[in-house]
């Protein structure tokens, strides 16, 4: 299992502190899904909660408040990696819990 959590580690720290178009700041409030303003917040509660709602005109709308292509997309996967930590987070915790590990 350390493997995966060493993989795991490696790949979130990749996405919020690698290099990118989108500052590690940005891409950590998209990893919380919170802080965000408009219309970045609605965007990327969609990818966290419900991505097959995401649409053309949300990513338009946030091309159009001034973020690249190139940065909403760091957002965008940054926001899934989020989403994805918090779910497996809880996973392995009932897990551990259900097995009396702590």
């Amino acid at each position: 299992m350390s493997n995966f959590r060493n993989a795991h580690g490696s790949l979130i720290s990749r996405i919020l502190e690698g290099a990118g178009r989108a500052s590690c700041a940005e891409r950590r409030l998209a990893f919380d899904n919170a802080g965000l303003g408009e219309p970045m917040r609605t965007l990327i509660g969609k990818v966290a909660h419900h991505p097959y709602n995401v649409t053309d005109a949300d990513i338009a709308a946030a091309r159009a408040s001034g973020h690249s292509e190139d940065q909403i997309f760091e957002m965008v996967i940054a926001a899934a990696i989020g989403q994805a930590t918090r779910q497996y987070n809880a996973a392995l915790a009932t897990l551990d819990a259900a097995t009396g590990k702590e």
